[in-house]
């Protein structure tokens, strides 16, 4: 794979933060169970704290 190919994501442009790696990867860079995803852009997946936190925080807001 080539540093541009990387950068595009899988054909369906979605990304994954990997735990094990600690960085953005595509589809097939890792195991299911190892990240968390898909992201539509690498930015999302960079991103992934925030968008759990603010899931989480409107999950305990309906719960009042």
């Amino acid at each position: 794979m080539t540093d541009q190919s990387r950068d595009l994501g899988d054909a369906r442009g979605e990304w994954y933060y990997c735990f094990v790696h600690k960085k953005v990867e595509a589809l097939d860079e890792c195991d299911q169970m190892d990240r968390m995803g898909p992201y539509p852009t690498r930015e999302d997946a960079e991103n992934w704290r925030e968008r759990v936190a603010a899931r989480n925080e409107a999950w305990d807001d309906e719960d009042e």
